[in-house]
């Protein structure tokens, strides 16, 4: 395998720089041993001018056998030869990216005690692969690199030169130049996206790989456009993993939003999860817009939990937090929890409230927590009151018993207040086509007469009585935009008894 950075100078900022950066003399070579072989670092070319550092790495196909604890032996006879016979010796691959990471550590995490104001400055960098895996082909490759800075130069290295028709080979030959990145960049670049394009490791892929991928992939991997692609490649395609890595750049993603567009966020959000947009006509004609929906609705909701004498609520998929905020601006909501399966929502909900800058006494009485709404969840119980805004038809109906058991059955709240979109209103919308829900994620919406017999049917299978609250405009003939159940526990007589 073999890799080389090049980079010009200028008469105050010579070449041989880049010695200082890599931390590797250029008037000498020097080798280096690793797991899978030997790796030289030496200057083909160093003067003030022009300086090429080039990483020759020596694979040794027996170590990687003997590393592989006996994988291949035993089976297909052709199997276990491939052990031997591959590309592994020639193709940059994860070995390249290793021996990267274990050669110049130092150059990658931008450290220089010799010369401490070289690592932050920006050169001009050529970087050559002469043989690369593709998985993807150029256009992947280019996909990977130019938007990071790179102007990539990208040849398919054909299958037999002697022989055209076989066509081209999934390895290429890459040139990659910028005069904007740091070296400590372009290394953390490489140590990513090398494995990315081979798609495959050639070492066991442990929990560990994912605070190797954000440390490598800090300043530029949470806003690339093939973050997905990416992670899920560099950590093989473990599931559980990958999942791990995106939710946590995507908190790093958040952490540098700032405060308008997160409010940007939400008012999107909560348009789209409201009502269809506004008419054309509506909007040329410059008309007063109505109190927005989702106000109407969570004035309906404080309504109902302070009629109910509530002091502990639960807002079950709580979103980017707007139910809360309002919840805390009553004090007589003495502990407020919101709970969303999505990290995104619930950092973005933390901005939205301040946490972090919120005074003692307030924080105490909120918390934002994650946990899924179909299973049964022991934090959940004892509390006065629960709320399902707008939840249950972002569920598969399959999925709504589950949901029913851990709050009805398992949870128990006194009060619970569901509300759901009135499907029948969906005429009154002229921007919204027949037969459309009015958000892409609604998995259903149902009639009244629908709502109705499914709260009937909870109520009656749990111990609660229900009543059911116009929430928007009732229209006579069709109805509110939104229907609320309020569900409380105890039959009638029961709660007549308690009540005297």
């Amino acid at each position: 395998m073999f890799l080389t950075i090049t980079t010009t100078g200028t008469p105050d900022r010579p070449a041989t720089d880049l010695g200082y950066l890599l931390h590797k003399h250029p008037g000498k070579s020097q080798a280096f041993s690793t797991s899978y072989g030997t790796a030289h670092v030496l200057y083909p070319e160093a003067d003030d001018r022009r300086c090429t550092a080039a990483l020759l790495l020596e694979v040794d196909a027996v170590a990687l056998v003997r590393r592989g604890k006996g994988k291949g032996r035993g089976g297909a006879p052709d199997a276990a030869l491939a052990q031997y016979v591959n590309d592994r010796p020639y193709a940059a691959s994860s070995l390249l990216a290793v021996a990267l990471s274990g050669v110049f550590s130092s150059a990658m995490r931008g450290v220089c005690a010799a010369r401490p104001e070289l690592p932050a400055q920006a050169r001009s960098l050529r970087i050559e692969v002469p043989a690369l895996p593709a998985r993807g082909g150029a256009a992947l490759v280019h996909r990977l690199f130019e938007p990071l800075g790179w102007t990539a130069t990208v040849e398919p290295v054909a299958l037999d030169a002697e022989f055209p028709e076989w066509g081209d080979s999934r390895y290429v030959r890459l040139v990659l130049e910028s005069d904007r990145l740091t070296v400590a960049e372009v290394l953390r670049h490489l140590y990513v996206l090398l494995p990315v394009l081979d798609d495959a490791k050639h070492y066991w892929v442990a929990p560990d790989e994912v605070d190797k991928l954000l440390r490598a992939g800090e300043g530029w991997l949470p806003e690339h456009p093939e973050q997905k692609l990416i992670t899920s490649r560099y950590l093989s395609r473990r599931w559980s993993l990958t999942r791990e890595a995106m939710e946590r750049l995507e908190l790093v993603r958040l952490a540098e939003t700032d405060d308008s567009e997160v409010e940007a966020i939400d008012n999107a959000v909560e348009d789209d999860s409201d009502t269809p947009a506004e008419t054309q006509a509506e909007a040329e004609a410059g008309e007063a817009r109505p109190t927005p929906l989702a106000a109407q609705r969570r004035d309906a909701i404080l309504a109902a939990l302070r009629a109910a004498g509530a002091a502990r609520v639960l807002d079950l998929g709580c979103g980017q937090g707007q139910l809360v905020q309002a919840l805390l601006k009553d004090v007589r909501f003495t502990e407020i929890v919101g709970v969303d399966v999505s990290m995104r929502a619930l950092t973005i909900a933390s901005r939205r409230l301040k946490l972090d800058r919120m005074g003692e006494r307030q924080a105490a009485r909120v918390r934002l927590v994650q946990g899924s709404l179909a299973y049964t969840d022991t934090r959940l119980k004892g509390y006065d009151a629960a709320v399902l805004s707008e939840v249950i038809e972002h569920l598969d109906l399959p999925r709504l018993p589950a949901l029913e058991y851990a709050v009805f059955g398992s949870a128990r709240p006194r009060t619970v207040l569901v509300t759901t979109p009135n499907v029948e209103y969906n005429v009154r919308w002229e921007s919204l086509p027949a037969g459309h829900v009015r958000h892409g994620d609604h998995r259903f919406e149902w009639t009244r007469a629908e709502f109705r017999s499914w709260a009937g049917t909870v109520a009656e299978r749990h111990g609660y009585t229900v009543e059911f609250v116009p929430v928007g405009p009732d229209d006579p003939e069709v109805g509110p935009p939104t229907q609320m159940a309020v569900f409380t526990l105890g039959t009638p007589y029961e709660k007549e008894a308690k009540a005297a």
